[in-house]
């Protein structure tokens, strides 16, 4: 039995394989990215019920802009299709949706769904559920920067700078999964997970349920975190 105590605050994953795991069975790769949206159901719900405060999904990269139009098209589809017949769940089980990312550059229609749900969910307090939409860390980090700039500071500290951030709102990762067997970052959250304890498991995203979601969290409650101290 997971023990409540020992849970991660925030968890962040990278939902990775919805491709392959289309590939392998040779369907188009909307297919994978279809079922995936099963995965994140399940995860949410699964976090919500464990009392996890935040859970940060990295939904679309600044890379994946070079992925063929098609699908592209076919994942904003699913995403306004996930915030549509998820809204109702995400009422009742009282989460509050974030968005962290350059929303400027979606789909009309996109940008006022999610503007939507983040404000008919803003007094929510259950969990943050953080939806990563055209993030990237780098990006992030040249964004921060430029606002510091802008502002005339000289001088800034750590926590000063965090509240320049996407995230600023929230605390730090404590565990990043990545699935899919992919062990690198990806340009996800690199100012963020300084000391996160990180997670690969080789289970592609569409097969990445509530099993193995606890199991990323039963590997989380092994280790001892130091935060490089003794």
């Amino acid at each position: 039995m997971t023990k409540l105590h020992k849970l991660p605050q925030h968890v962040a994953i990278i939902m990775d394989g919805n491709g392959r795991w289309a590939k392998q069975r040779h369907l188009p790769r909307i297919f994978g990215h279809k079922e995936g949206i099963k995965s994140v159901k399940e995860v949410v719900e699964t976090a919500v019920q464990l009392g996890i405060k935040y859970l940060s999904l990295y939904v679309f990269s600044t890379e994946n802009w070079s992925r063929p139009k098609n699908e592209i098209k076919g994942l904003f589809s699913l995403l306004k299709r996930y915030v549509k017949l998820e809204r109702e769940n995400i009422i009742k089980n009282n989460i509050k949706v974030v968005i962290s990312g350059d929303l400027t550059k979606l789909p009309l229609e996109i940008i006022k769904l999610l503007n939507d749900i983040v404000k008919e969910t803003e007094n929510n307090n259950a969990m943050i559920l953080n939806l990563c939409i055209n993030y990237g860390g780098r990006q992030e980090i040249i964004r921060a920067i430029n606002s510091i700039l802008n502002s005339q500071k000289k001088e800034i500290t750590l926590e000063e700078f965090n509240k320049y951030l996407y995230t600023n709102n929230l605390p730090d990762p404590d565990l990043l999964i990545r699935t899919s067997g992919e062990q690198r970052i990806s340009n996800f959250m690199l100012w963020q997970i300084a000391y996160t304890e990180l997670y690969f498991t080789k289970t592609l995203w569409p097969d990445f349920r509530k099993k193995d979601f606890i199991k990323a969290l039963k590997s989380y409650q092994k280790r001892e975190r130091r935060f490089g101290g003794v």
